[in-house]
């Protein structure tokens, strides 16, 4: 049974369909686009519309969700995964099934022969997966022919409106005029001068192909989310070792920020370095550094943990580090503390037995990387998360709280994120605001623009952990 909001949606799949339209359902994380594409999929099917297959791309990790989702609501649609080595075999039986389901690895891959096939319908899951025009992933999709387009995302614009115009490249070409025309009259004028009214034009513009609710509209029933940053000060022995490599790579960093495109990478890897040294100072792979090195955030977790688990609770603590998950595992472990562990290298069965053992109560921690376990996943029996370290795109970060904060949670949630004060840290913390605001404004009908994202400023990025 179709919730209010999801018939609406339905509803608009159908009006997009008749008109020949495209767009993008990009209602926030949890409330069920999958169920709404694939309730729009079956009614035309019902209605004999459905006359060729339907091509969904997805992340890899989501395959199995799709399929699952497919068996439990819409059984009267055929589905077909195309994965693996032995896949060219299941493209003679694509004529056999409604839907065929794909990674966009294999799409890149097979697109040629995906190129041939006469599509229905062509949903991107996870859209923001071609918000790079320029990546051979986006160009190869925009080669697959198909009737109807739909792109699926909570996070339609993570960075810049240049991520918008790279969707609407895929479904209308030509809509949001060439790359360059769409720079010159709507993104630097909105992003660099704050131009209000070019902003509402561009809103105006995309307004009908654009569907989005959010869960504090739509999802009223949802348990409260309380967003905790929880600022910590780095140990003395954390501090020097941050100092001793902020001050090693400055000299090179200011010659590398006048000319930026030679040294990203050089640049980039001072700011892993730093952001490692906040998470642990192992994570460095020094010599002069062993395992047992202090962590602040370490120790708070150590103290934090046992309470919150004492008190009954269920957490995720998701890392973009995987070595550290590793070194949390080992506290885990003299803690005496069961957990589940997901990162990229679990294997796909293991993964979703993982879930469904979380989901039935059997472990009360999850360790998840935050690519390969933020986003496609339903973990609703956790009711805490906790952000061991912050990531550049604050999309990423609401993604991994979503798995919590979705249809099904009825416990309020609680989301910590963990900052080291006066760090690398918290320079990107505020960078974080800055990019929500431009997608909130965007994909907002009542706009009053702040401040928005400029370009990078590593010299600030680079500053002592005094200044």
């Amino acid at each position: 049974e179709l919730r209010p909001y999801q018939l609406t949606g339905v509803a608009w799949l159908q009006f997009l369909n008749k008109y020949d339209f495209h767009g993008v359902l990009a209602d926030d994380m949890g409330l069920g686009k999958t169920l709404q594409v694939l309730a729009h999929l079956s009614l035309l099917q019902q209605n004999n519309q459905l006359n060729t297959a339907v091509l969904i791309v997805t992340p890899t990790s989501l395959l199995g969700n799709w399929l699952a989702e497919i068996i439990k609501f819409t059984p009267n649609l055929k589905a077909l995964i195309l994965t693996g080595q032995n896949r060219k075999k299941a493209y003679q039986d694509i004529k056999n099934h409604q839907l065929i389901i794909t990674s966009y690895g294999v799409m890149s891959r097979d697109h040629n022969l995906l190129s041939k096939i006469d599509w229905h319908t062509l949903v991107l899951d996870e859209a923001q997966a071609i918000k790079n025009h320029k990546t051979r992933v986006a160009q190869s999709i925009k080669k697959i022919p198909a009737k109807h387009r739909l792109c699926l995302s909570g996070t339609p614009m993570e960075n810049h409106l240049g991520e918008i115009w790279s969707l609407f490249d895929f479904l209308m070409p030509g809509f949001l005029a060439s790359q360059k025309m769409f720079q010159k009259f709507y993104q630097w004028p909105i992003e660099k001068e704050q131009n209000q009214s070019r902003l509402q034009q561009l809103q105006a513009r995309l307004a009908p192909f654009i569907l989005r609710r959010t869960k504090s509209e739509v999802a009223k029933e949802l348990p409260e989310k309380n967003e905790i940053v929880k600022f910590v000060e780095l140990t003395k022995a954390q501090a020097e070792v941050y100092e001793s490599i902020r001050i090693t790579m400055s000299d090179e960093i200011r010659k590398a920020v006048k000319n930026q495109k030679s040294n990203q990478i050089l640049i980039g890897n001072a700011l892993l370095r730093l952001r490692q040294v906040c998470c642990h100072p192992a994570l460095l792979k020094m010599q002069s550094i062993n395992e047992q090195a202090d962590s602040v955030k370490l120790n708070w977790l150590e103290m934090v943990l046992p309470n919150l688990i004492e008190e009954g609770r269920s957490v995720l603590i998701f890392s973009s580090f995987t070595s550290m998950l590793k070194l949390i595992a080992d506290k885990l472990e003299n803690l005496k503390i069961n957990y589940f562990k997901l990162t990229g290298k679990t294997a796909s069965h293991k993964r979703t037995e993982r879930i469904e053992a979380f989901q039935q109560g059997q472990v009360p921690v999850f360790l998840i990387s935050l690519k390969a376990g933020g986003a496609g996943i339903n973990l609703t029996a956790a009711d805490t998360v906790i952000h061991f370290d912050p990531w550049w795109n604050p999309a990423a970060e609401q993604q991994a709280s979503d798995r919590v904060h979705r249809i099904g949670q009825d416990k309020q949630v609680f989301v910590y994120k963990l900052i080291t004060r006066g760090t690398v840290e918290e320079k990107i913390h505020q960078l974080q605001q800055n990019k929500q605001l431009l997608a909130d404004n965007l994909l907002s009908t009542t706009n009053d623009i702040g401040e928005i994202l400029s370009s990078h400023q590593w010299e600030d990025l680079m500053r002592p952990i005094e200044a």
